[in-house]
């Protein structure tokens, strides 16, 4: 039997290696275009319509027979203008429009800021439409007169939740429930709403994660930075029951960090079509939840959420009776006011001049009033004591001072300028011998 050498074994190298090197790669890579992804601009963003405060009434209809069609829109438009002031004084009295007082149409044509078309039918000779009629709120409340008082919220955070088979979406994407609160117009309405346009950094700050985070201290900052007090999460499930069918939502009215459940209901669209129409009206309920939750005094914003001022000292550090050893001391001490005229050549004069003026013991502060490099600069001087002290001070320090009352000059040297000398009178002249 021969013995083995071992020199002809030869270690072979493992044949996955480099297929897991390469799917390693390609995994980074992945993972990168992934991160990407998250934050690449996309199809995002919906400005409010109206932010105005226009008084609105909708579902306004008419119809109106006439010689053309443009007489008869023209006419239809009138009415329409009629019937929406009574119904609009009537909302605001609570009372029937039959209470409503007559208005001549040349007025209702200066308060009436625009007429929105809902659905209309325009024939040679007649004009059938739904209207809404927008009424300027300046101008219609002086003649509206008093009202019921309502109270309105404190600012409210919107964040429109969809449930629409993938999943719950909030700012990610457009949906058909941001647009629906897009649309709506929060003037008519006693709650303060803020709604965001869903762009920049919306999608990642007012994600679905943050209306169900509990934590108070992010809520804070994202408040704060959106102006507003507290939070609102309309939600909208939407269930569609066949391809061109019935689509079924049922809509959660939710307020503050705890998503703290105010009411529901249910609504049904015949088919998409009809959607926007149903998620109108969905806005619209959810809008009358959060104000009947307001006129209960549910609606307030979570103590929580405020960030608590400090609490100012009740009890004053300075004297308040003579009988007090500091009160002659700081009755002596009074505060003064001046302006420095200062020539500047460049920045490190300005600072120097500063910094002289700050080291004298009284002075409060030495800011700039007007900046003119090259020329003369201003400086705003607040310091305690009288002036002799200020100029003794500054003359230390390589500075003089020039001038009494509120306006000085300031300039460089530590003695002050002495009096221009008197020039002496010639020799009288001598008689020659």
């Amino acid at each position: 039997m021969k013995p083995v050498d071992p020199t002809q074994f030869v270690i072979a190298k493992p044949r996955w290696r480099a297929p897991l090197i390469a799917l390693g790669v390609v995994l980074a890579g992945a993972g990168g275009w992934y991160a990407i992804a998250q934050l690449a601009p996309g199809d995002r963003g919906v400005a409010p319509i109206d932010s105005s405060s226009n008084y609105e009434v909708t579902g306004v209809q008419v119809d109106v027979a006439g010689k053309s069609a443009d007489e008869a829109r023209t006419a239809a438009w009138r009415l329409a203008q009629r019937k929406g002031w009574k119904v609009l004084w009537g909302r605001m009295h609570g009372l029937g429009p039959d209470a409503a007082p007559g208005v001549p149409d040349s007025t209702l044509d200066s308060i009436v800021a625009g007429i929105e078309v809902e659905q209309e039918q325009v024939g040679p000779h007649r004009y059938i439409a739904t209207l809404g009629i927008l009424f300027d709120r300046a101008r219609t409340g002086e003649m509206i007169g008093s009202t019921s008082g309502t109270p309105h919220s404190a600012p409210m955070l919107v964040i429109p939740v969809e449930y629409d088979g993938a999943g719950p979406v909030t700012f990610e994407q457009r949906t058909s429930w941001q647009k629906a609160w897009a649309r709506y117009r929060t003037g008519q309405s006693p709650i303060d709403y803020v709604r965001p346009y869903g762009n920049g950094p919306d999608p990642l700050l007012l994600n679905i994660g943050q209306s169900r985070r509990p934590g108070r201290l992010w809520w804070r900052s994202l408040l704060d930075q959106y102006g507003a007090s507290d939070i609102v999460t309309p939600e909208v499930y939407l269930q569609r029951r066949f391809p061109g069918g019935p689509i079924a939502a049922r809509f959660v009215a939710r307020h503050g960090p705890d998503g703290e459940v105010l009411g529901t209901f249910s609504l049904v669209a015949p088919n998409s079509a009809g959607l926007d129409k149903m998620l109108d009206q969905g806005v619209k309920q959810v809008d009358d939840l959060y104000i009947q939750a307001l006129n209960a005094g549910s609606l307030k914003p979570d103590p929580s959420l405020t960030i608590e001022e400090p609490d100012t000292p009740t009890d004053d550090l300075l004297p308040t009776t003579a009988d007090d050893p500091l009160a002659s001391v700081i009755s002596g001490i009074d505060q003064n006011n001046a302006t420095i005229q200062l020539d500047t050549a460049d920045v490190a004069a300005l600072d120097a001049a500063q910094s002289a003026l700050k080291s004298v013991p009284g002075v409060q502060s030495a800011s700039v009033q007007s900046l003119a490099l090259g020329g003369t600069s201003l400086l705003s001087l607040s310091y305690n004591g009288d002036l002799a002290a200020l100029k003794v001070g500054l003359q230390a320090r390589g500075w003089r001072l020039e001038g009494d009352g509120a306006t000085l000059t300031m300039k460089r040297g530590g003695q002050a300028s002495p009096p221009a000398a008197t020039p002496a009178a010639p020799p009288s002249a001598q008689p020659k011998p």
